[in-house]
């Protein structure tokens, strides 16, 4: 099979059907394909319906519990730690985000943070949340340790991504980034295309540089090296800003949840152990948020309109690739690659022959 584009709504119901065999309630269901076709549809490949492998995989060996409720374990008018209780990461994101609004509403600011937990998928979707209820949306994520510490060879951090939400007009301010060079999914996306990784993204096995994104992530899931933090490996391009980025997500996630830090996710008794951090703000507390937020669209388009470096044409603010790819792909399909229309073929033989229609 090559690759091929597929009608959102086809893939939508394919992804639903299959958690729904995978034992989640439907309505579970529809947020966790929400999540990944999201994900696809703003551009972003390396999160999107790919990664269904991998969650059927987790499911299997146990790290996640189709059944579990995430439990808030301890709060207050302004705050809330929550155990995700091994839940589908995207299932226990949703709810703490929902957590953090509803005290936004009532008290200005709403903050919480998760341990035991799973993969969520794209920070982004979280903090845009918060931003739909006219919010200032934060989200962020430990993950498997898949980054080496600046002058380290041994992976001690994940790829800790951060998202920042805010609302404007015509879409809202979207800055998603992982405080590494790049994703693991990144690298996953460039070993499924059998394409050379560029320079200086990873390290292989015995911790030099290398472009086999093979090599690759065979050092990051063996965990004797890995990628390099935001910045690259030495402090000259600003190595140790990427590193220090991703020990912030990691003490707002990991440790003042008391969780699992990212050298020991996936890696005790079964448990994946993730851990998630969420914030929302009501711009009211600031003052008039109307007010508020047309300066920041002034900056923006004083942005947009300033002058152009040579063969340049235009400057983008966070949040407008996305959402232009967002409506492109919603009319014209999303193209799966001939390893992942494969992978989806093969979950579906196993648990639903009847929903490769989708795909065709």
């Amino acid at each position: 099979m090559t690759s091929k584009v597929i009608q959102v709504e086809a893939l939508r119901r394919f992804c639903e059907d299959t958690f729904v065999r995978l034992g989640f309630k439907k309505e579970d269901s529809t947020i966790i394909s929400d999540v990944l076709l999201i994900s696809d549809l703003f551009g972003i490949d390396s999160h999107g319906i790919n990664r269904l492998q991998m969650y059927v995989q987790q499911l299997r060996v146990g790290y996640i519990d189709n059944q579990s409720q995430p439990e808030i374990v301890f709060q207050t008018p302004v705050s809330a730690v929550i155990d995700g209780m091994r839940g589908m990461g995207q299932l226990v994101s949703n709810y703490a985000m929902k957590v953090a609004i509803n005290k936004a509403k009532t008290s200005g600011i709403g903050l919480v943070t998760v341990r035991n937990s799973n993969h969520y998928g794209i920070a982004g979707y979280y903090s845009l949340m918060a931003s739909n209820e006219g919010m200032i949306g934060l989200s962020m994520t430990n993950s498997l340790a898949a980054v080496v510490p600046t002058y380290g060879k041994e992976p001690m951090l994940g790829t800790n991504p951060i998202a920042f939400s805010f609302p404007t007009i015509p879409s809202p301010f979207l800055f998603d980034s992982a405080t590494s060079v790049v994703s693991v999914g990144k690298i996953e996306v460039y070993d499924r295309l059998s394409k050379p990784i560029p320079l200086g993204w990873g390290l292989n096995m015995d911790g030099n540089d290398e472009q086999n994104p093979a090599e690759v992530l065979k050092s990051v899931f063996s965990s004797k090296s890995g990628l390099h933090p935001l910045g690259g490996g030495s402090e000259l391009f600003g190595g140790h800003k990427g590193y220090g980025f991703s020990m912030v997500v990691e003490i707002l996630s990991s440790i003042i949840s008391l969780g699992t830090t990212s050298n020991h996710v996936e890696k005790i008794d079964g448990n994946a152990g993730v851990c998630h951090f969420f914030a929302a703000i009501d711009p009211k507390i600031f003052g008039d948020p109307i007010a508020i937020q047309k300066h920041f669209e002034t900056y923006l388009d004083e942005i947009r309109n300033s002058e152009k470096a040579e063969g340049q044409n235009r400057i983008y603010i966070h949040g407008e690739k996305e959402a232009e790819s967002f409506l492109r792909r919603q009319a014209d399909g999303i193209v799966l690659s001939e390893k992942t229309l494969d992978q989806l073929v093969s979950i579906a033989n196993e648990l639903n022959p009847t929903i490769i229609e989708y795909l065709e």
